[in-house]
């Protein structure tokens, strides 16, 4: 089946899935629609793995896509009992989201494992950032951005991290221009609010 077609069959997927009330009568739509997604989620979850986050595919974790790819999908059957994208676009981008956080989770994981034989070896100072490359204040980032309010969380990722104009997530969203800069806006402050602390100071920048 060609890209076109398999886009087609997504989006049937999709406008059934919609029309399903109850999480025991749309399952086998989630199902199918997954089955026919598997293999762009695949090269997704490849993508990204490789791209912005290659230290996870090196030992001790040695991750692969398909590895990853399962996490995704569990992630998913769980979301689209309660999601319901309407268009193409919009389930790629719920998965793209949940493949993010499938690998921040790991990454933290291998953090936290790696902070512990340290101690254990006492061949590192405590402070030292670990061997996984995530350091403490790149952990409180993390943990701020997904601590932001559903909608200036999406807002943020769709924006700030995957690159997205304001009118392309208000198109992706269904929403206004405005309400993407205002949600934008919002969670920009809360993370300013959480994180004030990690500005540079003037001293550090004069």
């Amino acid at each position: 089946m060609g890209a076109d077609q398999t886009t087609v069959a997504i989006q049937r997927y999709l406008t059934d899935l919609g029309g399903r009330g109850g999480a025991s009568s749309a399952q086998p739509v989630v199902q199918g629609l997954l089955e026919r997604a598997v293999d762009r989620l695949r090269l997704l979850c490849a993508t990204m793995l490789y791209r912005s986050y290659p230290r996870l595919t090196q030992p001790p974790l040695n991750l692969q896509p398909d590895e990853m790819l399962s996490g995704v999908m569990e992630r998913l059957l769980r979301a689209l009992r309660e999601v319901r994208p309407g268009t193409v676009r919009e389930f790629f981008g719920l998965a793209t989201t949940h493949m993010r956080w499938e690998l921040n989770d790991l990454a933290r994981r291998l953090d936290e494992r790696s902070r512990a034989k340290e101690l254990r070896e006492e061949s590192l100072p405590a402070a030292s950032p670990s061997s996984s490359g995530l350091s403490p204040n790149a952990r409180r980032m993390l943990e701020a951005i997904e601590g932001l309010p559903r909608g200036e969380r999406e807002v943020f990722d769709l924006v700030r991290i995957q690159g997205m104009t304001h009118d392309e997530a208000a198109e992706l969203l269904r929403v206004s221009t405005k309400t993407i800069q205002r949600r934008l806006g919002r969670g920009l402050l809360l993370l300013a609010e959480g994180l004030g602390d990690l500005r540079p100071t003037e001293k550090t920048r004069g």
